[in-house]
This record gives structure tokens, sequence and C-alpha cells, in this order.
């Protein structure tokens, strides 16, 4: 499939500013388990901001995929089948929550904005779903359709927002910081694992269908001498990449490096230092953006069978 940016952009930056929520909650609701508060208001603002920031930015680089975003929302019409459906209504119900849990905070009202944050967690993992369904939910795309879509959705959203929670904690909180860097440890080691997974499993499958299941004829050999067009086509363009092998395996290599082990070399040797932890966001991101490119990059359309003159 050819990767659009736009959705590259969307789908990783929202799933930071989701973990970067879910990080920030996850202490706010360990603290109400406890009976004390532990978080400073400043690094609360500061993390609400940025989840809210990402989240936006995301939303903003959705806009660039419609043909007419004048018509965006319409897109919410088919709820009741379609995972962007219920994904378009879920991130800005995310966004409202997350707004209104930061608001009651600031203000003082823990106990609203316990509730309303247990809301905004409910809303970002089907946020997350919805994200990977989208694409865990097409049959015909092999290398997308298994559990480990939303799973990797998940992990890797998780991880990159537990990362800029620990750099966000080194600069307002930094009693915070060393909790928020073994949590980026964790769950960077578990998604790296899953994206390990989902890479070997990829790599081991097969077309179902042939050039012989697809015209009907029953030969044992069939050689395609051209493709019909002159030139390229839709078809062409939308579900082949056009990179040369070179590319995609630098890609590859990209993101097996950036998206776990540096970033954590750096969480290991920078757990109090913001600066440190924000350059293990940032090549952990890049990493993450390696990562989506080569998911839609890896995934092999059917109908590249019929243009392997260019596919």
């Amino acid at each position: 499939m050819r990767p659009a940016w736009s959705v590259i952009l969307l789908t990783t930056l929202i799933g930071a500013g989701q973990g970067l929520f879910l990080a920030l909650f996850a202490v706010d609701a360990y603290d109400a388990a406890r009976g004390q508060a532990s978080l400073a208001p400043f690094f609360v603002a500061a993390a609400i901001l940025a989840s809210l920031v990402l989240a936006g930015a995301g939303l903003l680089a959705s806009f660039f995929h419609l043909g007419h975003p004048e018509r965006a929302w319409r897109s919410a019409a088919m709820w009741r089948t379609s995972w962007l459906s219920r994904e378009v209504m879920a991130l800005p119900l995310f966004m409202a929550l997350v707004a209104l849990y930061g608001a009651l905070h600031w203000t003082g009202r823990l106990q609203g904005a316990l509730a309303v944050g247990a809301l905004a967690a409910l809303a970002c993992v089907a946020l997350f779903v919805c994200t990977g369904m989208i694409y865990a939910c097409l049959k015909f795309l092999q290398e997308w359709h298994s559990p480990l879509t939303v799973a990797n959705f998940i992990l890797l959203g998780s991880a990159s927002g537990a990362t800029a929670a620990a750099a966000l904690a080194a600069w307002q909180q930094p009693a915070l910081a060393r909790g928020y860097v073994a949590a980026a440890l964790v769950l960077g080691a578990l998604a790296y694992l899953g994206r390990l997974a989902s890479l070997s499993r990829n790599a081991r499958l097969r077309p179902k269908s042939t050039l012989a299941s697809a015209i009907g004829v029953k030969h044992p050999k069939i050689v395609q001498i051209a493709q019909g067009a002159m030139g390229g086509s839709f078809n062409t363009r939308e579900f082949f990449h056009g990179r040369p092998r070179e590319v995609v395996r630098a890609v590859r290599w990209s993101l097996l490096v950036l998206v776990f082990p540096v970033p954590a070399l750096l969480l290991l040797g920078g757990s109090q230092s913001a600066p440190l932890l924000g350059v293990a966001f940032v090549l952990q991101y890049a990493g993450l953006l390696a990562e989506r490119w080569y998911f839609f990059a890896e995934a092999k359309h059917p109908q590249n069978l019929y243009y392997q003159a260019i596919a």
C-alpha cells in the first residue's frame, strides 16, 4: 500500500497523546487508591496541554487526507458498521474529556477530575481499538488482518506517551521521572516485541490469490507481458508504495533501531535529565514514523498481482 503521510502523522501523533494521558491518569488513579496526592499542578497542566496538542495535531493532519475537507463531518455517518466513523467520533470525545479533566484538576476538584479521567481513559482505549481495527478488519490485506495490529497500536502509542511523560516529569516534577522511565522501558520492550512478532508473521505470509485464480485460467504457466495501460493509474499509485527495495530496507532498519533500542539507552542514561529524555522521545517518535510508513508499505494489496509490471 502507499503510505500517506497525513495518516502516518494522524496515527502516531494521537497515539503519543493518548499514551501521555494514560501515563498521567495512571499516577492520579494510584494516588486516589492510596489516599494521597503527588501530582504537581504545573506538571498536570503541561501533560494535559501536550496530550491535547499531540492529538490536535494528528486531527489536523487527517484533514489533508480528505478530498473534500468541508465534508469531513459526514465521515461519522456510518458509525454502526465503520471503524473509521467510530474513530472520528472517539477522537474529539477523548480530547473533550481530557480538556475537562485538566480543567477540573487545575481548579482543585480532584474527585470530579478522577471521574472524568476514568471516562477519558475509556475513550482513550476505545480510540486505540478503533484506530487499529480500521486496518485489522481488512481480511484481504493479510499483513494487517491480525490481533497484533491492534495490540501494536496500543503498545507503541503507550510507550511513546510514557517516554513523553518521563521527559515532562524530569522538567516539572523530578520525583516522578524514574517511575515514568521504568514504565517507558517496560512498555517500549513490549511494543518492540509485539512489532517483531508482526514482522516475523508477515514475512511468512504468502498470497492467497494467483494470476490463474484472478483471470480464471487454469494453466501451470501464466506470464504477464503488459499491464494494459501506457502509464500509471489510480490503482498503481494508491496500492503500491513505489519505492525501491533499498528504501524499504532502510526504513525497516530505522524502525528496528529507533523504536526502542536507542531510546532505551537514553532512558537508562538520563532518568533525571529533561533534555536527554526529550531527545529520547524525539528519536522514538522518528522511529514510530518509520514504523508506520513500513506498516503501510509492507501490506501487499492483491491487485498488485495483476499490476506486477509496476508493483
